[in-house]
């Protein structure tokens, strides 16, 4: 298991945890892996994730149920240590979560492996390109990768497949 530190504010980790960190991690996912917390399946989490970096391209959209008024205080969230709790749950997601794409957990892998990369080029071709987050309401791409740093990384601590280096995420 990969030690990985948790620093939302570091662009480079942000990038590395994205181009290196996740395709490695999700290299030793088993379909039958459990989580440590919640009730996805492997699959199950690998197509949240694509499905979330779809959202940030523009490829899926989504309504934001945070009142305008609380959002600015609410995307403070993007920029300090604090962890996504585990119990978070997605507003876009209260019905429970989609049906599976793909035929099994390698095509969701590089599926997710797609539309991060889309993500990357997106965020450097288009940089202040907004769209909709659930809870935030409209990011820029930098604000996207902050969100993804911490998505992603609560989902592979979820599953066990890195640890929080310096303590527990």
């Amino acid at each position: 298991m990969s030690r990985v530190p948790f620093d939302v504010n570091d662009a480079a980790l942000r990038e590395r945890l994205l181009r290196q960190v996740l395709p490695d991690a999700l290299a030793g996912l088993r379909e039958d892996a459990r989580p440590a917390w919640g009730a996805m399946t492997a699959q199950q989490m690998v197509e949240h994730l694509a499905w979330v970096f779809e959202v940030s391209i523009g490829a899926a959209s989504v309504e934001c149920s945070t009142p305008e008024a609380r959002r600015e205080r609410w995307k403070a969230f993007l920029y300090d240590a604090t962890p996504m709790p585990h119990e978070f749950r997605n507003p876009a997601l209260v019905g429970g979560l989609p049906r599976l794409r793909h035929a099994g957990l390698a095509e969701a892998r590089a599926a997710l492996a797609r539309v991060v990369e889309l993500f990357l080029e997106q965020g450097r071709a288009a940089p202040e390109a907004t769209h909709t987050h659930p809870t935030f309401g409209p990011l820029r791409a930098e604000e996207w990768s902050r969100s993804h740093f911490k998505h992603v990384y609560h989902h592979l601590t979820q599953f066990g497949l890195i640890e929080r280096e310096g303590g527990i995420a």
